[in-house]
């Protein structure tokens, strides 16, 4: 049965991005995580041997290969078992390996011209980044005050304190990086995992209100 994990993210609120040089280390993080509660998470192929690390974590919960920006990265990343791919670039060929495969892509955008072209080459979640050098949760807001039927996923320096005013600014999922685990232990990253999916499902609950 084919999930839609882009619909996951959107539910949960919140997309970590693990950015991380050694193997072991990186298997660590993310099982701290999905401890915590997270359903998806990313990986940023960092060097060759991250590609071992998405094979061994995609074992236990979906991974999304980042940081991928050609066609040979994005075929391996599938290979070793990720479900999904992101860069940091809107390029036509990762768009049609995402056709060609019908594998979700997560486009890297900065701008509401390269959002919306994006968006026309029907990209189901868009990045934008950096969005903390942008303007923060402001710039999230001006760019869908014109296209408010953007789905937008800032990151970019994000802390998790701040993942609720991006919220509020209409993002419909934010990413965090290493503010989710930098310094932390794993148990005190699946501590901070599950205060932050109380946090977003408490803020979801009342908007609905």
């Amino acid at each position: 049965m084919s999930e839609n994990y882009i619909d996951t993210i959107a539910t949960e609120k919140i997309y970590p991005i693990i950015r991380c040089k050694k193997k072991d280390e990186t298997i660590e993080i993310a099982k701290a995580l999905v401890d915590g509660g997270i359903k998806v998470l990313e990986i940023n192929v960092e060097n060759p041997s991250i590609y071992e690390a998405i094979q061994e974590v995609s074992k236990f919960t979906t991974v999304c290969a980042g940081g991928i920006i050609t066609s040979t990265q994005a075929d391996y990343a599938l290979q070793c078992g990720a479900k999904l791919f992101a860069s940091p670039l809107f390029h036509m060929n990762l768009v049609r390996i995402s056709k060609n495969l019908r594998i979700p892509f997560i486009a890297g955008t900065t701008t509401a011209n390269e959002a919306y072209s994006a968006w026309k080459s029907r990209i189901p979640l868009i990045k934008i980044f950096p969005a903390d050098a942008m303007g923060g949760a402001s710039y999230i807001e001006n760019i869908l005050r014109q296209m408010p039927f953007l789905n937008l996923m800032p990151m970019g320096n994000i802390k998790l304190a701040d993942v609720t005013s991006y919220l509020k600014a209409g993002a419909v999922t934010v990413g965090v990086g290493r503010d989710f685990y930098q310094g932390f232990t794993p148990r005190e990253i699946t501590n901070r995992t599950k205060e932050i999916l109380t946090e977003v499902k408490d803020f979801s609950e009342w908007i609905k209100k």
